[in-house]
């Protein structure tokens, strides 16, 4: 059962994760894309937005993918614990704890889910224990 557990936890954060990559790489799923997405990254001090951007967007796309797939589990948690550190400290944390005022509430449960996971491994269902058990 702490396999289950642990592919549901996955896939969800993991689609997650996927989903805002592709908003900021593409535009999909009504993001702004890289050009959009740059501009709101240099509004709030991050230089050169656009490449910020793009690199967010990677570090989301392959970490969501990554987290999903229970494949190198360990770095798909960095990735995202990254992500979520960068939202925390340059978006969220002015605005306190709740997520009711934009604070830090979610963000940090993504990145405490995203540590517990790597911590405790991706489970028996994942490629991790295909490939290396």
């Amino acid at each position: 059962m702490v396999s289950v557990a642990l592919l549901l936890l996955r896939v969800v954060i993991g689609v997650a994760f996927v989903g805002h990559g592709a908003q900021k790489l593409f535009g999909w799923f009504g993001g702004y894309g890289p050009k959009g997405t740059g501009g709101y990254m240099e509004s709030i001090g991050m230089k050169p937005g656009v490449a910020m951007a793009v690199l967010a967007g990677l570090m989301e796309l392959v970490g969501g993918i990554l987290f999903v797939a229970g494949l190198f589990t360990p770095v798909a948690a960095v990735l995202i614990i990254a992500t979520m550190l960068g939202a925390i400290i340059k978006v969220h944390a002015p605005n306190g704890f709740w997520s009711t005022s934009n604070g830090i509430e979610f963000p940090l449960t993504v990145l405490v889910i995203a540590l517990a996971v790597a911590l405790a491994g991706p489970g028996s269902i994942s490629l991790d224990a295909l490939f290396f058990n």
